[in-house]
């Protein structure tokens, strides 16, 4: 354990207070009809975080009426480009306004440190600022090669209402990439962060309503995936699902949507390799190679949880990585040193930690952590920065989206067992190579 770099508890200060959300629905902040609620604790501190209402398919029925009516009203839908372009600049301006507020709660409810939850809110803001672009240049097309008198006329039209379904290891980032362009179309939507980082959705919804949003065009309904997400998914009156999460889900959601022939946009898992050849860098590579596994403690779908190496340069290349993953700042995700927060939550950290210990029942060896990291003064869920050599193909750990800092190493020997190794999974997400 004194091996590793450790940050330990911070003095920075959590506020005494959880934060409160309710639902937005119409323009209106609702309490659940139910009157439930639910609670959410940091993973790195241990404390209460958040108190939100916990919805269910009445308050997403709510939501989605809301939002139909809204967009069939055409205060929205019909609003021109430089109208819907004004309020996203608002939205940006304020998102800038409020990053720390934004950033602190972020890391309060997912664990990731401070300083990427700051980089994360700040850039969001360029999304809605690249968004009210869009909504200024929305052009149609007109054809006048169809013959004497005919003129042909192609005008885009919003979809309609968008259901948006999004995960909790970007909750502000993911949100960002896909609100903003829907609202610049024109559409109206119903958002479900998820129920354990949704108090940055919660924010972004109080500062719509100051920037000048029409009611009903962005709602937000808290809550669980089988009843809240389950509708969103399914209902008659949503045009568009766009869902990121786990293959699984997206499985479920693309065939609950297809029963009314929504169109759906899915941003699902990954198990993307490394292939690294003997005339590599290895400097770079193994730099990369740290970066790729421990960015946002591995709860990432772009993580680069494998490599897959040749076996002449497997050990060196192994090596370096272990040495540099020594000094990654693993700890108190508060403290602007910590590169490596915490996991999400005490059952996905059991998870991980079984990947490990089966990969190692079935013969891998662990060349660095293996376990559940301590961090001094802290009550919250830490895992060690792991990496297991003597992966090979058919275990879990080399198959299985971990989502964890865990790197699996494989080796090849032929140009051919590398691209069948690259290939032998299920997820087709992203991949590097590298050569000289």
């Amino acid at each position: 354990m004194t091996e590793l770099t450790i940050i330990p508890a911070t003095q920075m200060a959590i506020p005494a207070e959880p934060f409160v959300g309710r639902h937005l629905i119409a323009g209106d902040w609702r309490d659940s009809q139910s009157g439930e609620t639910y609670e959410r604790t940091s993973p790195a501190h241990g404390v209460l975080v958040s108190r939100m209402a916990l919805g269910a398919e009445a308050d997403a029925e709510a939501a989605i009426l809301a939002a139909r009516a809204t967009f069939d009203s055409g205060v929205w839908s019909r609003a021109s480009g430089k109208e819907r372009a004004t309020v996203l600049l608002r939205v940006a301006d304020l998102i800038e306004q409020n990053v720390e507020r934004m950033a602190l709660l972020e890391t309060l409810e997912s664990g990731k440190p401070i300083t990427q939850s700051r980089n994360e809110v700040s850039g969001a803001a360029d999304l809605w600022r690249y968004g009210a672009s869009l909504a200024r240049n929305i052009t149609g097309e007109s054809h006048n090669t169809l013959g004497e008198d005919m003129l042909g006329v192609v005008v885009k039209d919003p979809i309609g209402v968008v259901s948006v379904i999004t995960p909790w290891n970007f909750p502000f980032w993911i949100l960002s990439q896909k609100l903003p362009f829907a609202l610049a179309a024109g559409c109206t939507c119903v958002v479900k962060p998820s129920e354990m980082t949704p108090s940055t959705t919660v924010m972004l919804g109080e500062l719509l309503i100051e920037a000048g949003m029409p009611a009903g065009v962005v709602n937000v309904v808290l809550g669980y995936g089988p009843g809240v997400g389950g509708l969103m998914t399914t209902h008659e009156a949503v045009d568009m699902v766009t869902f990121t999460g786990s293959t699984l889900v997206g499985k479920a959601i693309s065939a609950a949507a297809s029963r009314t022939l929504k169109k759906v946009a899915l941003e699902l898992g990954g198990k993307n390799p490394q292939v690294i050849f003997p005339d590599a860098d290895l400097e770079s590579a193994a730099d990369a190679v740290t970066f790729g596994v421990y960015f946002n403690t591995g709860q990432c779908c772009n993580s680069g949880s494998r490599i897959i190496v040749h076996e002449d340069i497997a050990d060196a290349l192994t090596d370096r990585v272990v040495a540099l993953s020594r000094h990654v700042a693993f700890g108190d995700p508060l403290d602007p040193r910590t590169q490596v927060g915490a996991i999400i939550s005490t059952q996905h950290q059991g998870k991980i930690d079984d990947y490990v210990r089966e990969a190692v029942k079935a013969g891998a060896e662990i060349a660095l952590g293996g376990g559940p990291l301590l961090v001094p003064g802290l009550d919250g869920q830490f895992y060690q920065p792991t990496i297991v050599r003597g992966v090979t193909p058919e275990m879990a750990i080399a198959r299985e989206e971990v989502f964890g800092p865990v790197l699996s190493v494989l080796t090849f020997r032929t140009m051919d067992e590398a691209i069948a190794l690259t290939n032998d999974a299920t997820y087709g997400l992203s991949a590097g190579v590298w050569s000289e």
